[in-house]
């Protein structure tokens, strides 16, 4: 029987050259998971790179597949694998030591029940040791094994092995892990890996293997009952489930269950398992729910118990781990990933950064790669939740790029915001309809888009001039108007710039409430944030206008010499010479400035606009302009 204590997910962890591929590659040949054709090759792979140690094996490359790993002698990618002995079954991520690899350390970590964190006896703990051991507390890691390896290099001393785990036992108390057993081994020769070492008298624990047989992390199965919905079940007309793994608590027949986010109840009418029907399904089982009646569910709802529903909410205090390669900006919309829903999220402020080596509290504007911040996130829509210590599948997610597709982030909610459910919509009856039929026009949004010098601001003041006219009800958000006021205190770096954008965004959205042709002229550097204001608008609402000069066009009009001081070093962050500026890639309108002047593009843009911004009537109804 081969798992007679059930499956075991663990990662290998520590810092760079601590020796965790050897240590898991000596793991799986004493375990006897090494077959005889990958033992032959291992034999000859290892004469090959390392003539050196002549009979002797290195087992780092059982684990280490990439050629660039091998070539260089480090873990890069996690590598999976799985192995078995009598009493139990394994899977085991073997994860970066390298710094620049932490995002795939934390993916590792993310599916584990324990982790092995190395150890070099020379060295002690390292400032990895620590930033792997917070990130494994941070995903609700509760159990580690020290293994303190290299021992032989320390002549098997048992006083450099008390001082490193009780050094590491104080660590891990800190972090939030309250279980930790260490061991001594030396994983080349299997000193204290598959069996115990006579070299070690002093030690008269298990040996690795041994305890990771036995160790227990069953987690108690309680909570109250909780089921992402995965997909909508509806082979045909005759049969309505709705199908996903149950991460919380149980259900029985005849329970009454609510549709989250919303208010919608109804009770269980069959549990169908991959067998057949089931009286009753618990946490971990993958199941589909019938119910007794049609309710409004789809992908991403969350199925509770509806004695004590999951609370819900759109904006939450949260630790987010950033992965991505570019900061993290506040205010930035990004894809937020929870269970199976996906709703867009903004880090609405950052509280603080930890410092992974003290666990220190520092203030901080935005995130870099690897970087651990507290944070207050704020959401477009509700979701049923659950705080991530509670409820892992209900409490954790990922922060996906909107315009590269990438996961930047992954992160674990704390708590909601009370204002997230004290502050509700007010209803009113007079809304922008009718506010714009008043004044006959259709409130539309034109975002004039373009570097510095580009003539946005000259072409938008003509439109304006034209639409006035003709009596239409405008209004201009200058960008450089609007730093006087609004956004004085916002300087030009890229989480100002968010900022700035978002702020204009949202001004912009009450005046087209208000029934107003807004026209918004600003150089809104990054697709990114162009997206999100066009977000708050219906459909029909947002034009995108891009203005669209050469640099060098730009620098040669140069009216307010911000191009000369930005070349002299003078200005920094300025769009164009040393910031980005990210062109539409589907504008609107686009207008091509180079040989024409700004009265002719005006004329063309005020044709393409007066097509939508007069309203439908009636002809008897049509006021006369």
């Amino acid at each position: 029987m081969t798992d007679a204590k059930g499956l075991l997910r663990f990662i290998t962890c520590g810092s760079v050259d601590d020796g965790k591929s050897t240590l898991l590659g000596r793991l799986l040949y004493d375990a006897g998971m090494v077959p005889d054709d990958q033992l032959a090759a291992l034999t000859r792979d290892s004469r090959k790179l390392h003539a050196e140690l002549g009979d002797a094996l290195d087992f780092s490359l059982l684990t280490d597949g990439l050629d660039a790993e091998r070539q260089q002698g480090i873990t890069i990618d996690v590598a999976y694998r799985y192995f078995h002995t009598s009493r139990r079954s394994f899977i085991v991520a073997d994860c970066p030591g390298h710094e620049h690899y932490t995002r795939n350390m934390a993916t590792g970590a993310s599916h584990a029940e324990l982790a092995v964190v190395l150890v070099d006896a020379r060295k002690g703990l390292l400032t990895q040791t620590r930033r792997h051991t917070y990130i494994c507390g941070l995903l609700g890691i509760r159990q580690v094994v020290l293994a303190i390896n290299k021992m032989d290099l320390v002549d098997f001393d048992q006083v450099v092995y008390d001082a490193i785990a009780d050094e590491y036992r104080e660590l891990a108390q800190s972090l939030g892990i309250d279980r930790v057993q260490c061991l001594p081994v030396a994983a080349p020769t299997g000193e204290n890996v598959g069996s115990r070492s006579a070299r070690m008298p002093w030690y008269d624990g298990p040996c690795l293997l041994e305890l990771l047989e036995s160790i227990d992390v069953a987690a108690a199965q309680v909570g109250d009952f909780r089921m992402p919905v995965q997909w909508v079940n509806r082979p045909d007309q005759s049969f309505r489930g709705y199908a996903g793994t149950i991460c919380g608590g149980s259900v029985t027949r005849g329970d009454e269950v609510v549709i989250q986010p919303g208010t919608q109840t109804a009770r269980i009418e069959r549990i169908v398992g991959p067998g057949g029907d089931l009286p009753s399904a618990s946490r971990g089982q993958a199941v589909t729910l019938c119910l007794d009646r049609e309710v409004d569910a789809s992908r991403g709802d969350v199925i509770s118990t509806a004695l004590r529903p999951a609370p819900v909410a759109d904006q939450f205090n949260c630790h987010v781990l950033w992965l991505g390669d570019a900061v993290m900006l506040p205010n930035r919309t990004y894809l937020l990933k929870i269970g199976a829903r996906e709703v867009n999220a903004r880090v609405m402020s950052i509280k603080y950064k930890v410092d992974v080596n003290t666990q220190a509290k520092l203030a901080a504007r935005l995130l870099e790669l690897n970087e651990v911040g507290y944070c207050t996130m704020g959401l477009d829509g509700d979701i049923a939740f659950e705080a991530f210590a509670t409820n892992p599948t209900l409490g954790g997610f990922i922060l996906i790029d909107r315009q590269s597709n990438a996961t930047v982030a992954c992160g674990m909610l704390d708590y909601a915001l009370g204002r997230s459910s004290n502050v509700q919509w007010q209803h009113v009856d007079i809304d922008k309809v009718v506010r714009g039929s008043s004044k006959g026009q259709r409130p539309l949004c034109l975002w004039f888009t373009g570097l510095s010098g580009a003539g946005k601001s000259t072409i938008a003041n003509l439109v304006e001039k034209r639409l006035h006219t003709l009596g239409y009800h405008t209004y201009l958000l200058d960008g450089d108007n609007v730093r006087h006021g609004i956004n004085k205190d916002l300087g030009f770096t890229p989480q100002d710039r968010v900022e700035n954008i978002r702020r204009i965004a949202e001004v912009a959205h009450l005046m087209v409430d208000a029934g107003l042709i807004v026209l918004v002229s600003v150089i809104s550097p990054y697709r990114s944030e162009r997206r999100s204001a066009r977000e708050l608008f219906a459909e029909d609402e947002f034009m995108e206008v891009f203005v669209d000069t050469p640099l060098e066009e730009c620098e040669r009009r140069d009216a307010k010499g911000l191009y000369q001081k930005a070349r002299a070093g003078l200005i920094r962050n300025f769009t164009g010479i040393d910031a980005p500026y990210e062109r539409p890639e589907s504008p609107d309108v686009h207008l091509l400035s180079s040989g024409r002047h700004a009265e002719s593009l005006a004329q063309q843009l005020s044709e393409q606009l007066l097509a939508r911004i007069v309203p439908s009537y009636d002809d008897e109804d049509e006021p006369a302009r």
